[in-house]
C-alpha cells in the first residue's frame, strides 16, 4: 500500500523536524515574546514534579521555545548513522516534546539520555540503537530536575555542585535501567499497552522515590499543581493547522488518495506500525485525523487549554503511528465520558485531562476485543490513572503509560480466559 517513494523513516524525521520548526515559530508569534528566555529561565528554575503548566510557570512563549530546543535535540539524537526512525520513534518524540510544556526541559532531559547511550556503550551496541531509548528515559525528568534544585530538603535552592553530580548520577542509571527493561516490558503486558516504556519507567520512579526519600529519610516534596487560566483560541490555531497540515501532507503521499485508510481504521491496533503496515502516507494522514478527533473531544468536554492540556495532545497523538485510529480511541473516551458521571472528578478536571491521554495507550484491547471491552478498559483506567502519583511521588511523567501497563497485567489474563481477541477469530474463520 505504499505508495510514495519516501521510506517511512525519512517522512517521520522530516515530520519531527517540521513539528520542531513550527514550535519554534509559535514562539516567535505568541504572546509575551519579550519573556522567552527570563521564562525559559523560570522553567529551567523551578521544580518540575507533576504537574507544572509551563505556560504559568514561564510564559507562553518560553514554553514553546523550551518544546522547540527539546524537539530539536531529539531531531539531533535521529541524526546519528545507522538510525531509522519507526513507529517507536514516534512515540518517544511525541511524548518528549509533549511534556515539555509540563514536566521536560533542555537541561533535565541529557542525565538519562546520556545513560541509555552508556548502555549501548558498554553492550557494544551502535549510538543508533539507543536513541528510542535516550528519548523514553526522559520520563523521569522531573526527578532529575528535583535532585538538582532542592534534593534533600523541600526547599529550592538552585543548583548547586552536589546536586549537579546526584542528578547526572541518578539520570545516568534511569537511562541505563530504562535500556535495559523496556525490551522486556511488552512481554509483561503482551502488546496490549502501547506505551511499553511506562512499564519500567514508572518502576523506576517507584523504586527511586522508595530509596531516595522513605529509606533514607528525607521528606517527600509535596504533589502541587501549578495551573494557568489557559489560551484556547492558540492553542487550537495551533493543533488544528498543524493536524490538517500532517492530514494533507498523508493524503498527497498517498497518491493523492484515501485508498486503504479503511483498511487501517479496521486494524486492532496491537502491535501496529502503520508506517510499515500501510506505508507513511496513510499513517501520517491517520495522525493528522486522530490528532483533531483529539482537540475536538477536549474541546467538547470544555477542557482549559493550559500549557498541560496541549502538551497531552501531543503525549496522545504519540499513538497515532502506532496502534490509535478513530475507531479504537472512542470506546476510551466513552469510558472516561461514562465514568465521570460516578467519579468524583469532572471529565475536564486537570488529572482526568491527563489520564485520557494516556489511556490511548488501551486501544489495542479495544481494537482486539470490541468496543465494550474498550469502555470499560477506559472506565477502569479512569478509576485507577489518579491513584498512582503516590507511588513515584508525582516524578513519573509516564503516569498514565503506567496505569495501563498496570492494568492490562489485571484485565488481559482474564480477557484471555473468557473471551477471543479479534485476531484468534479470524484465525479461526480462516481455518474452516
Amino acid at each position: 500500500m505504499n505508495k510514495t517513494k519516501y521510506s517511512a523513516s525519512a517522512v517521520l524525521k522530516g515530520l519531527f523536524a517540521l513539528l520542531t520548526l513550527a514550535f519554534l515559530a509559535a514562539a516567535l508569534i505568541a504572546g509575551a515574546r519579550g519573556e522567552i528566555f527570563t521564562g525559559l529561565g523560570r522553567i529551567l528554575t523551578s521544580p518540575a514534579q507533576i504537574t507544572k503548566d509551563y505556560f504559568e510557570v514561564g510564559s507562553v512563549s518560553a514554553a514553546f521555545f523550551n518544546a522547540g530546543l527539546v524537539g530539536a535535540a531529539c531531531c539531533l539524537l535521529m541524526c546519528i548513522p545507522g538510525f531509522e526512525a519507526s513507529g517507536t520513534t514516534a512515540i518517544a518524540y511525541l511524548l518528549t516534546v509533549g511534556f515539555s510544556f509540563w514536566g521536560m526541559n533542555i537541561v533535565n532531559i541529557w542525565p538519562c539520555m546520556l545513560g541509555s547511550f552508556l548502555y549501548a556503550l558498554v553492550r557494544r551496541e551502535k549510538p543508533a540503537s539507543a536513541v528510542n531509548f535516550a528519548m523514553f528515559s526522559t520520563g523521569l525528568a522531573p526527578l532529575v530536575t528535583d535532585l538538582f534544585l532542592r534534593y534533600p530538603g523541600l526547599e529550592n535552592h538552585g543548583y548547586t555542585a552536589l546536586g549537579l553530580v546526584l542528578g547526572i548520577a541518578v539520570g545516568c542509571v534511569i537511562g541505563f535501567l530504562t535500556a535495559m527493561g523496556c525490551a522486556h516490558s511488552p512481554n509483561v503486558h503482551k502488546g496490549y499497552s502501547i506505551y511499553s516504556a511506562a512499564l519500567p519507567i514508572g518502576m523506576l520512579g517507584f523504586f527511586l522515590r522508595a530509596l531516595l526519600y522513605n529509606t533514607l529519610g528525607n521528606e517527600l516534596p509535596p504533589i502541587e499543581a501549578v495551573l494557568g487560566d489557559g489560551f484556547p483560541v492558540l492553542c487550537n490555531v495551533f493543533c488544528v493547522v498543524v493536524f490538517l497540515a500532517m492530514a494533507a501532507a498523508g493524503f498527497v503521499l498517498n497518491g493523492r488518495s484515501f485508498a486503504g485508510y479503511w483498511t487501517l481504521l479496521r486494524d486492532t491496533g496491537r502491535k501496529a506500525d502503520y508506517a510499515v503496515r500501510y506505508g507513511p502516507g496513510l499513517a501520517l494522514m491517520n495522525l493528522g485525523l486522530y490528532g483533531l478527533m483529539i482537540v475536538l473531544y477536549y474541546n467538547l468536554v470544555g477542557a482549559a487549554w493550559t500549557g498541560v492540556t496541549f502538551g497531552v495532545v501531543f503525549c496522545m497523538l504519540a499513538t497515532g503511528v502506532s496502534g490509535s485510529h478513530p475507531l479504537n480511541i472512542w470506546p476510551i473516551m466513552a469510558g472516561y465520558v461514562l465514568m465521570s458521571f460516578a467519579g468524583v472528578s469532572a471529565i475536564n478536571a486537570q488529572p482526568i485531562i491527563i489520564g485520557l491521554c494516556f489511556a490511548s495507550g488501551l486501544t489495542p484491547v479495544a481494537g482486539e476485543y470490541g468496543w465494550i471491552v474498550g469502555i470499560v478498559a477506559g472506565a477502569l483506567h479512569y478509576s485507577l490513572v489518579t491513584s498512582v502519583p503516590a507511588l513515584h511521588g508525582g516524578f513519573c511523567l509516564y503516569n498514565g503509560g503506567f496505569t495501563c501497563c498496570l492494568l492490562c497485567i489485571l484485565l488481559v489474563p482474564v480477557l484471555e480466559k473468557f473471551l477471543k481477541s479479534k485476531s484468534e477469530r479470524l484465525a479461526g474463520q480462516a481455518g474452516k
